[in-house]
């Protein structure tokens, strides 16, 4: 029999540490939460100390007696829950309902899951901090407290089944106004001239830069005509080359935000799947050779800190892998934000030397992608900088100047490796190689292209930028930005449409009323300003209650106004032209968790729905009927024919209107590497692929 017992989480996690400890530990897993507040009431006593009501979690109970059985036969009992505020909750609740002694040292925690780690965080256990319990029992109460007063009142002014949250109403606020930026946006008119000039076997294409060395820009055609008319058979003379040398650092090793904004960037991935996959690869996976092992350190963190021994071991391997000159002289240190906690490592594998390759057969498709970002990502973040050279070519013709630049990796240094994804409106640097000129040098025009462009918009938010947002705005904490986002998706205030963030009406009317009856609940500073006083709670500089008490009596006044003054507003149905096939009622738009479809507004009598589905200009090869667009339940659009289901012909690729010359089958856009191509939707049996106009890409985009 064990004569230790040690609680942590979940059973995968229970495996790996039990594997490590030995027969004489006996290691079981909560399952998250044992105690919460209960769903039918607010569960919060605001009049005596915001003192919370907790209660067994239902379905619970097995467990509980489980450990409870188990606890009284054991000498001792530990608590492994995560290092972090929810993971010292769950040991103080569990300590609370197995009636261990509050002053014991049962705590144990470790930010790896490995055996050195697990057996030296066994050697110093330590009493519950409190100080992390009060932080999370407040964020708690918090939200409990705006969940489950404002909600109502959304319920009776607006919608049955709305919801109001302290950081999830920040979050579409941000997503409603920058869809306000958008619709107030004014496009503005401007041009380029490129103009190109062969030399020797290569060609040099330099952009109008301005007129006597000024930057002037070209606002419109007048101003085109006038500069084409300037430098009409002219030559261009090389009145400059600039050559200069330039130092790229790698970036820092991941924190919980950069994970999820990379992990969306390069695989696609939804923060909360970004998530689920890394809670994977901390907590164990059978490793041939090595048994079950947390190939990950702890994923929830905004620190960059490396431990010496990581930074040591990875330094080895890169000199071993890559060479002397890929490893710099110390050992890289990444500058923390001002409110990082640092109370863990930045996320990294857990050896370096257990290369992504050597365990792929092992991962799942999904486990393999994020392990291989995070080691890529590290490994990088521990070698030397890149070294690039850089050239600028000016160029003039009778006063008008050209330019044209381009950067050279001279020596590729942590390049080699890996490289940072990017955002809509991160500028890419220019990597075009230029043809060897010098100064003096008189080239002969061969192209002039004059292209019109009109500025645009701000992007709407991806998931990507919607975390870094909320990072450098300081809504919420890395672990609350997974389901943020997945809560204002499922309660319909935004929808998700080709990875991009729109508002619905109805999240729209639910912002416009909060920012006039809880402006300091749905202020973005205000909120940041919450988290830092959480922090401060966390870290034994502030009361938990007079940071409740603060917030709550502002908050009662706003709800008893909103109360009295808030108008019922009712949400009509667009409705559309399309007649329900069964009982002849005009349907109308409805919003749901896969975006718009139709439904017959005589619901629940009739509960008729139908998907949204618009022509392509294209018909079906197989039967001639139109080709729709649809939505598959994952939002993929494909392309399917409207005599489904007699007929099954489905194009998963956009049809451009273009029949093949060779077949007759839809000619689709295929995307690859950037570039955009026409190609026959039946190339598998004669590839007929044509280079897609830059004039076309805009009409399709």
């Amino acid at each position: 029999m064990a004569d230790y017992l040690v609680i942590v989480e979940s059973p995968a996690k229970a495996k790996t540490i039990g594997k490590y400890l030995g027969k004489r530990y006996a290691v079981k897993a909560s399952m998250g939460h044992v105690r919460d507040l209960p769903k039918s009431q607010l569960g919060v006593d605001v009049e005596h100390g915001y003192e919370p009501k907790y209660i067994t979690i239902r379905g619970k109970g097995d467990v509980i007696k489980s450990l409870r059985t188990a606890s009284k036969k054991a000498k001792k009992v530990f608590l492994a829950a995560d290092p972090d505020r929810e993971g010292e909750a769950i040991a103080w609740h569990l300590q609370h309902i197995l009636e261990l002694n509050p002053d014991d040292q049962c705590r144990v925690v470790f930010h790896e899951i490995t055996k050195d780690a697990v057996k030296n965080a066994f050697k110093s256990p330590r009493k519950i901090d409190m100080d992390l319990v009060n932080a999370q029992q407040t964020r708690r109460i918090l939200d409990r407290l705006v969940g489950y007063r404002l909600s109502p009142l959304l319920w009776r002014k607006v919608k049955k089944g709305l919801s109001a949250g302290r950081v999830q109403s920040v979050a579409v606020r941000l997503i409603v106004d920058r869809e306000k930026e958008i619709r107030k946006f004014q496009p503005e008119e401007y041009w380029t001239v490129d103009v190109t000039c062969p030399v020797d076997s290569k060609k040099l294409t330099s952009r109008f830069y301005g007129y006597d060395e000024v930057k002037t820009p070209l606002p419109n055609e007048e101003a085109v005509n006038e500069l084409l008319k300037r430098i009409e058979g002219q030559p261009l003379n090389v009145r400059k080359v600039k050559k200069s040398e330039r130092r790229r650092n790698p970036a820092a090793p991941f924190t919980t935000s950069s994970l999820q904004q990379e992990s969306a960037r390069k695989l696609g991935f939804r923060a909360y799947k970004t998530m689920a996959v890394a809670q994977q690869l901390y907590e164990g996976l059978d490793i041939p050779g090595e048994g079950t092992v947390g190939l990950i350190t702890y994923m929830r963190t905004d620190s960059t800190r490396i431990a010496e021994s990581a930074q040591s071991e990875a330094r080895d391997y890169i000199r071993s892998e890559f060479g002397a000159p890929y490893v710099p002289d110390k050992p890289r240190q990444y500058s923390k934000k001002d409110d990082a906690q640092d109370a863990h490592e930045g996320i990294r594998p857990t050896s370096t030397l257990r290369h992504p390759e050597q365990i792929k057969d092992h991962l799942s498709r999904d486990q393999y992608r994020l392990y291989k970002l995070i080691w890529e990502r590290f490994v990088a973040s521990q070698m030397a900088s890149a070294v690039l050279d850089t050239t600028s070519i000016d160029s003039e013709a009778n006063g008008a100047w050209f330019r044209a630049t381009g950067s050279v990796i001279r020596f590729p240094g942590f390049m080699a490796v890996y490289i940072e994804g990017k955002d809509d409106g991160d500028e890419d640097e220019d990597s075009k190689l230029l043809p060897p000129v010098s100064e003096g040098q008189v080239l002969k025009q061969s192209k002039v292209v004059p292209e019109q462009h009109f500025t645009q918009p701000p992007p709407r938010y991806s998931e990507s930028s919607l975390v870094k947002a909320m990072e450098e705005l300081g809504i919420g904490r890395p672990s609350t930005y997974a389901p943020t986002i997945d809560t204002i998706l499922k309660r319909g205030y935004v929808l998700l449409e080709q990875k991009r963030f729109i508002p619905t009406e109805l999240g729209e009317i639910v912002v416009e009323l909060l920012v006039e009856n809880f402006n300091q609940l749905i202020d973005v500073d205000f909120t940041a300003n919450l988290e830092g006083e959480l922090d401060s709670v966390e870290e034994g500089y502030a009361d938990w209650v007079k940071l409740l008490d603060g917030f709550y009596n502002q908050f009662e006044r706003d709800l008893e106004h909103a109360e009295e003054s808030l108008e019922h507003v009712e949400l009509k149905d667009e409705v559309s032209d399309i007649p329900c096939e069964k009982c002849g009622k005009m349907m109308v738009y409805k919003n749901g968790r896969y975006g718009k479809f139709l439904a017959c507004p005589g619901f629940p009598e009739c509960r008729n729905t139908k998907a949204i589905t618009k022509e392509v200009g294209v018909n079906c090869p197989k039967c001639g009927k139109p080709l729709l667009e649809r939505r598959g339940k994952r939002r993929k659009v494909f392309y399917g024919c409207s005599g489904y289901p007699d007929c099954d012909y489905v194009l998963w690729q956009k049809p451009t209107g273009q029949l093949c010359p060779i077949c007759e089958h839809p000619m689709v856009e295929k995307h690859a590497k950037g570039k955009v191509s026409v190609v026959c939707s039946n190339e598998k049996a004669h590839p007929h692929a044509a280079p897609l106009e830059e004039s076309e890409k805009r009409k399709s985009s």
